[in-house]
């Protein structure tokens, strides 16, 4: 299968660390670049961009009952993360504690794919993001002991409810995840420059080794 995603920051091999950034519904890889990675301090982070081969990730809302049609487009969304990694890997890019990160249905995957997938990452950043259908006792989770992780959202989100978001942050402390959890009142769908920030600080603490 072709490569799509896109490629922005240092070059795979002599990078510090590897972040992979995933849009959300109706967005692009590049316009993910434009209006989040052009406003970090890119320095030594090579960043890899999966394009979604759909208008969606996934065609429900992230607060639907997951249907056996969301979960397996949820599974093909993860793949898609796996092979952003190994992709970038194989270039050379450090791979052994990936930062993963999205915006709006691409936060929800990432969480999702800490929740779900057996891999050491170095951090999550999750803006605007929640679990994918409404968390249960019976949901995946898995042990992310001191995994720093950043979760943002709004109570003004139009996707993402802030009650969805506080119990996406109630599953990540339970399973043991370093969380900052913020909620922006008023703010819109989008990154603001606190986010962008914080999301800067996590990656100039995350390195290519544990």
């Amino acid at each position: 299968m072709r490569d799509t995603s896109l490629r922005l920051g240092a070059p795979p091999r002599s990078a510090a660390r590897l972040c992979v950034f995933v849009h959300g519904r109706a967005q692009t890889p590049e316009e993910m670049g434009e209006h989040v990675i052009a406003r970090l301090p890119v320095g030594d982070t090579h960043f890899v961009l999966p394009r979604s081969p759909r208008e969606a990730w996934y065609d429900a809302r992230a607060i639907d009952p997951a249907s056996d049609a969301t979960l397996a487009q949820l599974e093909e969304a993860l793949d898609a993360i796996d092979a952003a990694i190994a992709s970038a890997a194989a270039d050379g890019a450090p791979s052994d504690r990936p930062v993963l990160a999205g915006f709006s249905q691409g936060a929800c995957l990432v969480l999702e794919y800490a929740m779900r997938r057996d891999r050491a990452l170095g951090a999550l950043v999750a803006l605007t993001g929640c679990r994918v259908g409404p968390p249960t006792d019976t949901s995946p989770r898995r042990r992310l002991d001191g995994l720093p992780v950043y979760l943002s959202g709004s109570d003004a989100d139009p996707w993402i409810p802030a009650s969805a978001a506080f119990a996406a942050a109630a599953d990540l402390a339970v399973c043991g995840a370093r969380l900052r959890a913020e909620s922006f009142p008023g703010r819109a769908h989008e990154v603001s420059d606190a986010e962008i920030d914080v999301f800067a600080e996590i990656l100039a603490q995350t390195g290519a080794t544990p």
